[in-house]
Order: C-alpha cells, then structure tokens, then sequence
C-alpha cells in the first residue's frame, strides 16, 4: 500500500484546523487503498494552533505536527514539511480550505498514470477583493515575461508530488525560497488540474500588500536576471539621449549663437538622471541582498518539537 504525505503550513490557523481535518478524514473514504499521513507544520503561530494540532495529534494517529522554533515564511515550512514527510507522494496545500481536499483523489489518479507533479490551477477566485485577482493577474503575467523558465499563471503550492520531485525540491536550499518557480525549476512530468477556489474557512489572510509585492520582487529576481539587462538598457538608452542633446545644444549654440538652457532645466535633467541611477541601484541591490543572505550560510529554519518530541537539528534530512 503506498503511502501518501499532506504537508500543511500553519501560521495562525487555530480557526481552521477542526475543520481541515474533518474535510480531509471525509475525502479519504474515497480512496482507501493508500495510506495517508497529515503533517501539519506550525510556521511560529501566536494564538492556538500548535495547541489544536497536539490534540488533533493525539486523537488520530495518523496525523503528525512539525513545530518551528519562530515564525520563518510560508515558504521555509513548506520545506521543512517537504524534509520530514515520509510519504511515496506528498500533498502541499493550504490551511485555509481556499485549496479543496476534494480535489485529492483526482490527483492520485493522474499521479497513478505517471505523473510526477499534479498541479492545480485557478478558475475563479471566490471571496478576493478586485485588486487582489487584478494584481494577481497581471503579476502572474510579468513574472511570465521575465522569467528564464516558464512559472503557469493562477497556480499555487496546491499540488501533488512524488517522491522522485520532493527529493529533488530538498536539494533546493535557496535562503530567499521562491517555490512555485523551483515546481518548475525541477521539470518532471506536469499535469494541471482545474479547479475553483473558495474563500477563507476562516480567519483573515496574512498576505498583505507589502508582503504580495516583496513575493513579486522575490519570484522575478530568483529566476531572471532581466531587470540588469533592462537597467543595463535604459542606461544606454539615457546615454545615447543626452549625447544627441549634448550634440543639439552646441550646434545650436555655435552657429546660431542660442543661449544655453539655465537653471531650471538643468536641475531638471538632473534629477530625472538621479532618479534613473537610483532605480538601477536598487535593481543591483536586490541581486546583491541575495548573495548576502546566500553568504551567511544560515540554516532555513529550525524545528522547536516533532510530535511531542524535541528535536537536535542535523538528525533530519535536509539539516544534515
């Protein structure tokens, strides 16, 4: 019987871990010649979600829970689930339920036709503010242009994986993580499902603005070097500009005998010229704060307890 690994990150997911966990039990009577494992990963939660999963762990044992030592991204518990599921394949969705349970069995069953990476795909999204699917649309769109590999747009961490892939993930220990590019990265063979996204069970969500626009500037600059070339570009372009200007004003000057533009024009021109080497310095310094973070050589996170137990890093997989 092969066994199957669902890997949820938790951050402050007290609200809907009750009912995760009865979807989930509901959607396994539909498939009952696997063995399934729930390993839910406690990403640093304040409110009562380590709580909540130690009873549900106490109460089905087929249930484990994974806490972090403080809070470090949704991406790092994502790969610390990924470090310690056990499974044949392995199921990453989110806690929220805005990724059906549902949806499982019919990816098992293109996992069973050969399948290494089942995806799942947006329709709709139900209960998202307009600015969020329009800001969703058009990022997916961008990262599409300037990306070295192709990223599918509307997809998110929801999928299935076997084993071969999630080993190969576990090679990955990128500091600053962009997985729904590294889903790519890896290759193997793909396969999109559909599928229409509901709302929050509960809760609010914990990407904001900010954080939306930082996983933008992440997943562009983890797989692309283009915003150099472009800054590159419109540095030649700026330069071949002034030069022409440059040539107009003394012509201009020389055989009609014009007055050179004054104050305002120049300061004018100068500004605009320190806005465009300010641009171009943050561009390189985005590049240059992940060979940083890179450097340091830190470990991706740390584990707090696994299932009741304390663990000394390096007995894992992927903390060796």
């Amino acid at each position: 019987m092969k066994t199957i690994t669902i890997i949820v990150p938790c951050y402050n997911e007290e609200k809907s871990l009750d009912t995760l966990y009865n979807r989930i039990k509901n959607m396994l009577i539909q498939v009952p010649n696997y063995q399934f494992q729930i390993l839910l990963v406690n990403d640093g939660s304040n409110d009562g979600t380590l709580t909540k999963m130690k009873e549900l762990h106490e109460k089905d044992a087929s249930v484990s829970y994974l806490s972090l030592s403080r809070n470090f991204g949704k991406e790092n518990a994502m790969l610390a689930g990924l470090d310690y599921a056990e499974g044949d394949a392995v199921i990453l969705m989110d806690a929220d339920l805005q990724d059906p349970p549902e949806l499982i069995p019919q990816m098992i069953e293109e996992w069973e036709k050969g399948y290494d990476d089942v995806y799942a795909r947006r329709r709709s999204r139900t209960g998202e503010t307009w600015f969020k699917k329009a800001s969703a649309h058009w990022y997916y769109r961008v990262l599409q242009k300037f990306s070295d590999i192709n990223i599918p747009a509307d997809v998110g961490d929801f999928r299935l994986l076997d084993r071969q892939a999630v080993d190969a993930l576990c090679q990955l220990r990128e500091k600053q993580r962009y997985t729904k590019g590294l889903f790519s990265w890896i290759g193997y063979n793909k396969k999109e499902l559909l599928f229409d996204r509901d709302p929050r069970a509960a809760g609010d969500s914990k990407m904001n603005f900010f954080k939306l626009l930082g996983l933008a500037i992440d997943g562009i600059t983890s797989f692309s070097v283009a915003p150099l070339r472009l800054a590159s570009i419109l540095g030649l372009i700026i330069s071949s500009v002034a030069f022409v200007y440059l040539l107009f004003v003394v012509v201009k000057t020389l055989l009609f005998g014009d007055p050179v533009a004054g104050y305002p024009s120049m300061i004018s021109i100068i500004l605009f010229i320190g806005g465009i080497q300010l641009v171009v310095l943050g561009i390189i310094g985005e590049y240059v704060g992940r060979i940083f973070y890179e450097a340091k050589g830190r470990p991706d996170y740390l584990v707090s307890e696994y299932n009741g137990e304390r663990v000394l890093q390096g007995r894992k997989k992927g903390n060796e």
